[in-house]
């Protein structure tokens, strides 16, 4: 067994509703956390709504091509499309970090390669994995947050 995170996030429709979906078909039953909603600013320029956005942690026996499988369902399984990078979506769904697991190949790169770039991403893992993130790590990544509360409150 080893942890995976997650990065989830949405910005179109019930957000709440996208997010709390996404867990249930990420997590497959397993054991997991889920850090607190943050919203964030978008990133990339493109004009939209801000983001809901939290960190799933699944302690699982899958490999890192299953976990993909399972954020790319969720996507779909939330209707999400593809039109313009980094635009609005209804779910997003990234693997940040698997425990002892390295890639780079077309599919899947791991660690995320912009994961410590992005505060919505670092706040959040900070809190179920603070000795994966420090405050320096937070101080120098980029994007304004603020707390909504816990997904069960928000859902």
């Amino acid at each position: 067994m080893t942890r995976a995170y997650f990065s989830l996030g949405s910005n179109l429709g019930d957000r709440a509703t996208y997010l709390s979906r996404g867990v249930a078909t990420v997590t497959h039953g397993e054991p997991h956390r889920v850090s607190r909603v943050y919203q964030s600013e978008p990133v990339g320029g493109v004009d939209q709504e801000d983001f809901w956005n939290l960190v799933l942690e699944v302690t699982t026996s899958a490999t890192a091509y299953e976990l993909l499988a399972r954020a790319r369902g969720a996507e779909v399984a939330a209707a999400r499309t593809r039109e313009v990078r980094w635009g609005p979506r209804t779910l997003d769904v990234d693997i940040v970090w698997i425990d002892g697991v390295t890639s780079c190949d077309e599919e899947l790169t791991l660690p995320h390669p912009r994961a410590f770039e992005r505060r919505f991403v670092l706040v959040p893992w900070r809190e179920l994995r603070p000795d994966l993130v420090s405050d320096a790590d937070v101080a120098r990544a980029g994007g304004a947050l603020s707390v909504l509360g816990t997904l069960d409150v928000l859902h």
